[in-house]
């Protein structure tokens, strides 16, 4: 006899003893998507507490398979999913709400961050799902506690953050494209926007604060200005809450150079040297507004390298990293835990939808 859908249930735990990040819910029964759906519908209370005390859940033992399945967990998760995308890693759609998590090259770290920390209304909750675990080396999707980097952020660069505020500048290419090198290149602002109206773009910019800039050869820069502190809406923590060292000249080199500490692969020092080298080819070819993506204290001086360098520091100490099995599903609330990702060889099929 086929088993009910109210036979699923979870094991509740800490993934790694003495680590609270992140909670575990193990599924126990039925792991079929509608079940274990029904099953987060009913706990919802005690998802979001545990999600409260944790700051991510991963939710292992589900058999999704497609990314429809994704989008029932989201559904039983959050009342409030959307599909407006005004992030930096390109990515498309597969369902109303669900996304490729990144088409970046497999090779190219991403840096943790919290998910569009420079809109005026940021996503409070991100979903990850794994469809293909990744089989070779890497692939891990990080997390961090950005409350803890607050504290553990060093006092002079912290107070240096928190006086002048960050600000961010991004180049999109127009709809025919351009000449932008390297991995790190944006889509072209009408995919961003999903429209070539401009008059549409720039109502868009207005609403999140952005300051625009129609460029030469369709191009569009755009500036914005944002605190390097955020308080969390429901605990008023301080939670460190920018993308500073994402958007940094120098944060392919420095992610490398990290990555390669902490697991001992050889192979990443040889591409934190392609990285720095193409770095310094962006620098020469365009000016530091000119990149892709490219910031700044509030007041428009440049952040130190050495500032940035702490601001890493603080992070890849409170960066806890786990292998995907397929199947897993990731609740992350976005105003306090951040992700990125990890180079990787081999299949790997990660998709996201947020709240």
């Amino acid at each position: 006899m086929a088993p009910t859908l109210h036979e699923t249930s979870f094991d509740r735990r800490p993934l790694d003893p003495g680590e609270s990040l992140p909670g575990l819910f193990e599924v126990k029964g039925d792991g079929r998507p509608d079940a274990v759906a029904e099953a987060l519908r009913r706990e919802r209370a005690s998802v979001d507490a545990a999600l409260a005390e944790h700051g991510a859940l991963l939710v292992r033992g589900t058999d999704l398979r497609e990314p429809i399945d994704v989008e029932r967990i989201a559904r039983a998760l959050s009342d409030e999913l959307k599909n407006d995308y005004l992030g930096t890693s390109p990515r498309d759609a597969l369902t109303e709400f669900v996304f490729n998590a990144s088409e970046l090259p497999a090779f190219y770290p991403i840096p943790q961050h919290c998910e569009m920390s420079f809109v005026k209304h940021p996503p409070s909750r991100l979903l990850f799902a794994c469809l293909v675990a990744p089989s070779g080396e890497g692939g891990e999707t990080p997390l961090c506690d950005f409350r803890a980097v607050y504290r553990d952020l060093d006092p002079a660069v912290r107070a240096r953050f928190v006086e002048r505020g960050v600000r961010n500048v991004r180049n999109y290419e127009g709809p025919d494209g351009g000449a932008s090198m390297g991995p790190w290149q944006l889509k072209p602002w009408h995919e961003l926007f999903g429209t070539r109206d401009r008059d549409r773009v720039e109502a868009i910019c207005r609403e999140n604060d952005f300051a625009f800039e129609w460029r030469p050869k369709g191009r569009l820069r755009l500036v914005n200005v944002q605190p390097a502190v955020r308080e969390h809406p429901a605990t008023g923590e301080p939670v460190w809450f920018n993308h500073a060292q994402v958007f940094h000249l120098s944060q392919a080199a420095g992610e490398y150079r990290r990555i390669a500490r902490r697991q001992d692969r050889p192979r990443m020092l040889g591409l934190m040297g392609v990285a720095a080298a193409l770095g310094l080819a962006q620098q020469l070819v365009r000016d530091a507004e000119d990149q892709a993506m490219h910031c700044t204290y509030g007041d428009g001086s440049p952040i130190p390298l050495s500032d940035i360098e702490a601001v890493r520091d603080a992070i890849w100490k409170n960066l806890r990293a786990f292998r995907w099995q397929r199947g897993d599903v990731v609740w992350i609330d976005n105003r306090a835990v951040s992700h990125g990702r990890m180079p990787y060889r081999g299949p790997r099929r990660i998709v996201v939808a947020w709240a």
